[in-house]
């Protein structure tokens, strides 16, 4: 799995739109994640229009860059499809993951955008898309072409591995 290994954040995006077959199988990934008791609580939003994503820039001061992103979707949680409701953020979880490696497999950057649990944030992108109390906003992850290479960092380190008990360092 050379994605896991070939995965970085990116934030700087060419001006091209991703074509309609990669974005579809970013959602299919998203929706093959694991999820507790297969409850899969989630719904995406993709959001291609440049003001919606203007809108989403807004969400917190970390998301300024997402007004110039070609694409973007957004996870959600569907409490009426949660028979594990304190599992939501998981499932959620593991699904934005495999969105992140599915975007390097299809030569595409991303990056994952926290919303839930910060309730501002949560609230911002309820506002933005109008949505049912149902409906809990859990992260946004604006994807596109890489403007420029990346370098994506080792990040292994033996000594946050421990074998049979915990040892302190």
């Amino acid at each position: 799995m050379n994605e896991i290994f070939n995965r970085a954040s990116v934030r700087v995006f060419k001006d091209a739109p991703v074509e309609k077959e990669k974005i579809e199988m970013l959602l299919k990934a998203a929706m093959q994640a694991p999820s507790a008791g297969n409850q899969r609580p989630w719904e995406f939003i993709v959001v291609e229009d440049k003001k919606t994503l203007e809108q989403l820039s807004e969400t917190d001061p970390y998301a300024k860059f997402v007004a110039k992103v070609p694409a973007a979707i957004v996870a959600l949680g569907n409490t009426d499809e949660m028979r594990f409701p304190e599992h939501w953020e998981q499932d959620l979880g593991a699904a934005c993951e495999n969105i992140l490696l599915e975007a390097v497999s299809q030569d595409l950057g991303a990056v994952w955008l926290g919303v839930a649990p910060l309730k501002e944030r949560m609230d911002h992108i309820t506002k933005v898309f109008d949505l049912p109390d149902n409906i809990r906003p859990y992260a946004i992850i604006p994807f596109g072409y890489a403007k420029r290479p990346y370098e994506v960092e080792e990040r292994y380190d033996a000594g946050r591995v421990h074998f049979e008990k915990y040892t302190q360092k």
